[in-house]
């Protein structure tokens, strides 16, 4: 069952159960790439409920004669929908359209301006009359995007981010006096206590963190009220300051209206340096992981340093096998993240004259971004960070079996005796100890005077 709508191009076929309106519609059938797939990020949706119950808003204070009391209460209540994902159903359109986000904006615009008159019970609200009143897609869809970037990163992302350190700090709690072999190039090095490693994992994360809420700082300022080239065009005087202030108190975020326009309708230098810092993390991730599953590996012949919980089994013909995989999945979603960085970069680079024409595709990226790196880390932290566990007796054998542990030897034989005595350990297969005193540098005594690896860290 189809109905009727129009717009400035003509008539169009909806179907009869959708709030969505002719400009959707056109866009739906023109863009048939990645349907149900890969649709506008749901992060999207959410932010255009907040800016257009934030315009309305701004527009009834500024120019009430339009945006009258009713009509704000009908689309207030629609954006609320819209804002808690009771209407997603009716946002059907792909990233892969104008790259302005246009037919997006018009969804939103459509969907509002139809369900505001459902709950008016008569034809109160046009979408681009009311619903779109002193806005363009040009402002809106940049707006959209720093909103969505911003309740990601702080409202997701921070707090996963926070409870991995969280579980670092009591590990290194936990194990305050564990002394290990420390390694450079995935060779043997001087002694290391585990706290002191975990507390290099802690503290990476927690530079993170730094860099992320810096980030966020520039994307605090919207596009809002530039409206078609950054002119402001159709918008009442005030209308950008007032809006944002209505997207600051919906959000609870320190929104602010853009200083130049012209710049936030074209350049989208705030999200490259926002996903730098995604990507930043994601790296350390990856670093982490790998250190992770290195240090549990074997469960006999490899280093077997740590344990970490076995989720499930490894392989569908190796009995009993278990692998790391939390760490996998965590180095695979990196390896995505710095792929997407490109994609952010390339997106941001390409804006011509007053607007940039790749945003779909650039907070498509950013948000996936900062959806996966949230949801990864929380994962890892849960089923894989919270189980591990030192194995003492392995940490001990391998600290003493170390070569580098000579290195203590230096001040009282030289770093050429001490390369001897290390040197004649490994091609004798004996200790340290005993290399030196054949070598005559120092007596057994004096030896175990000073060879003490415990104090080496």
């Amino acid at each position: 069952m189809y109905r009727t709508e129009h717009d400035s191009m003509g008539e169009v076929l909806v179907p009869a159960d959708r709030l969505w309106g002719a400009q959707t519609q056109r866009s739906h059938e023109n863009f048939p790439i990645g349907v149900g797939i890969e649709t506008m990020p749901a992060e999207i949706i959410h932010a255009f409920g907040i800016l257009k119950k934030a315009a309305a808003r701004a527009n009834n204070a500024l120019v009430p004669g339009r945006m009258t009391e009713e009509k704000l209460a009908a689309i207030s209540e629609a954006c609320d929908e819209v804002i808690g994902g009771k209407l997603s159903e009716e946002f059907p359109l792909v990233v892969w359209q104008t790259g302005s986000g246009t037919q997006s904006n018009m969804n939103a615009n459509e969907v509002i301006a139809n369900r505001a008159n459902q709950i008016a019970g008569k034809k109160l609200c046009h979408p681009n009359d009311d619903i779109n009143m002193s806005q363009s897609s040009n402002d809106t869809f940049p707006t959209a995007m720093h909103i969505a970037a911003v309740l990601s990163v702080t409202d997701t992302l921070i707090p996963a981010v926070e409870k991995l350190v969280d579980t670092f700090r009591k590990i290194e709690e936990e194990n305050p006096d564990v002394v290990k072999s420390g390694r450079t190039h995935l060779q043997d090095a001087t002694p290391i206590r585990f706290a002191q490693e975990v507390s290099g994992w802690r503290t990476s994360l927690e530079k993170d963190l730094s860099l992320l809420r810096l980030a966020v700082g520039p994307l605090l300022e919207l596009a809002l009220g530039g409206t078609a080239v950054g002119t402001g065009l159709n918008a009442p005087k005030g209308f950008d300051e007032k809006v944002a202030s209505e997207i600051a108190l919906l959000t609870g975020k320190p929104f602010v209206t853009a200083k130049n326009k012209f710049h936030a309708l074209t350049s989208k230098d705030e999200l490259v340096f926002a996903h730098g810092a995604i990507k930043a993390c994601a790296c350390d991730m990856m670093k982490i992981a790998n250190d992770v599953r290195w240090l549990a590996s074997g469960p006999r012949l490899g280093l077997g340093e740590i344990t970490i919980p076995a989720n499930e089994p490894g392989s569908s013909i190796m009995p009993g096998k278990v692998n790391p995989t939390q760490c996998e999945q965590v180095t695979m979603v990196a390896v995505q993240i710095m792929g997407n960085d490109t994609a952010v970069g390339l997106a941001a680079s390409q804006g011509n004259f007053e607007l940039n024409v790749f945003m779909p595709v650039l907070i498509y990226n950013f948000l996936q971004s900062a959806r996966l790196l949230a949801q990864s880390v929380r994962a890892f932290t849960e089923n894989c960070a919270v189980g591990i566990r030192v194995n003492e007796e392995k940490m001990h054998n391998n600290l003493h079996g170390s070569l580098m542990l000579v290195t203590a030897l230096n001040p009282y034989i030289g770093y050429e005796n001490a390369a001897k005595v290390a040197h004649k350990a490994y091609e004798e297969n004996t200790s340290l100890r005993e290399a030196c005193v054949k070598l005559g540098f120092l007596t057994e005594e004096r030896f175990d005077e000073v060879f003490h690896p415990e104090k080496m860290v």
